[in-house]
């Protein structure tokens, strides 16, 4: 197998890398336009005022955030900018409103648009989504709930430190990114907190996420469409729903996923560990150049799957095959315990089935026995000790 090189990402370099030395910086605080570390007075037009003034700026700009709770509506962060080094550095933890509602209609709580060059330091976000949830969960009708931050069309992004807490939906979003650089992430929300993804990341490039945490109720990570050459190294999940790829090929016409690697990550009772997953029905789409490596199970429902049946509801999708073309994926080193029999899974697509699949060093138990493989429509190698006995 080729082994793919490590970046080289650290601390450091990140620093160096957010850290403008050429040029002075105008330093901006939020409290100068009004803000209150209060956690009761409204302190949204501050940081719409700070960033009106660092995006204006020519040159290199710090917003600093300083420790208490400022509360803050939804907010969209505009670009383009005339520099192209904002860090925002937050001490403090922003808040959203008690009452839901209020950024519930809003697609993200912090949005930045069409920025480039945007680093933020530390801070906790938290939004207080329980109450949606509890929404959801009762069956009214409720908003659709905010993504906690997002990037979209962007480029050249830096997040080091920063907790998600009790994200309304999704906690981090990156779409249609270039040059994403994460590292020492926590996110935390309840087991059954609904469709709160930790990290999602789409129609994005060359991303990296390391040493980062996440505990949700959804997908620790999820990988969408036109996601290419994504680093996830030292990742912890659980609870949550794993690192999915996936779900693809909702649509006919859809970007591929290639040259993804997730290396050293620990699954702590997860419903999923590592998943590729496609709808039943027909797409151009594809799933390529996948690695899965130096990965611990403990108590994982489903260590390590294959799903191209996917068919929530069987709506729009029963007695259709996926078109989704999924090739080269590697498992290396994946071991630990499932909490089902079945610890590996590979149910691929009739019409496009999945081939250059490689189990390398895979051993993986169930009750201190020796769990069970299942393959349909799925080719392959496998080498080394593989526990299940491979099925491909």
């Amino acid at each position: 197998m080729t082994t793919r090189r490590r970046p080289l990402l650290f601390l450091p370099l990140l620093f160096l890398f957010i850290r403008p030395s050429f040029s002075a910086v105008l330093k901006l605080n939020v409290m100068s336009y009004g803000g209150k570390p209060d956690g009761v007075t409204d302190s949204t037009k501050a940081f719409l005022a700070a960033w009106t003034q660092a995006c204006a700026s020519a040159s290199p700009t710090s917003i600093y955030v300083p420790k208490g709770r400022f509360l803050v509506r939804s907010l969209v962060f505009q670009g383009q900018c005339k520099n192209r080094a904002i860090t925002i550095r937050i001490d403090g933890t922003l808040v959203a409103p008690a009452d839901y509602r209020i950024i519930g209609n809003a697609d993200s709580w912090f949005a930045f648009q069409d920025v480039d060059g945007v680093s933020i330091l530390g801070g906790k976000f938290d939004a207080k989504g329980a109450g949606l949830w509890a929404c959801k969960n009762s069956g009214k009708s409720c908003p659709s709930g905010a993504t906690s931050l997002s990037f979209s069309n962007s480029k050249n992004i830096v997040v080091v430190g920063l907790t998600s807490l009790n994200s309304q939906m999704f906690h981090i979003v990156f779409n249609g990114c270039q040059n994403v650089k994460m590292q020492g992430v926590i996110v935390i929300a309840s087991g059954n907190s609904p469709n709160t993804d930790g990290i999602h990341v789409q129609l994005s490039s060359d991303v990296t996420i390391l040493d980062s945490r996440i505990q949700t109720g959804d997908d620790c990570i999820s990988i969408g469409p036109g996601a290419t050459n994504l680093w996830m190294e030292k990742i912890t999940c659980g609870p949550g729903h794993g690192i999915s790829i996936g779900s693809l090929g909702k649509d006919q016409n859809e970007a591929g996923v290639q040259n993804v690697t997730v290396k050293t990550a620990t699954f702590i009772g997860t419903q999923n560990g590592v998943r590729i997953k496609s709808w039943a029905k027909p797409s151009n789409g594809f799933a390529r150049n996948i690695v899965f490596q130096h990965v611990t199970m403990s108590n994982v429902q489903n260590p390590i799957v294959i799903d191209q049946n996917y068919c929530p509801g069987n709506k729009n999708c029963p007695d259709q095959v996926s078109g989704v073309k999924i090739s080269d994926v590697t498992y290396q080193d994946i071991h630990g315990t499932s909490a089902t029999q079945v610890a590996v899974k590979f149910d691929c697509s009739s019409k496009h089935p999945c081939s250059g699949i490689r189990m390398e060093g895979v051993s993986l138990t169930f009750k201190n026995q020796v769990a069970a493989a299942s393959c349909k429509h799925a080719g392959g190698t496998s080498s080394g000790v593989v526990q299940p006995t491979s099925c491909l």
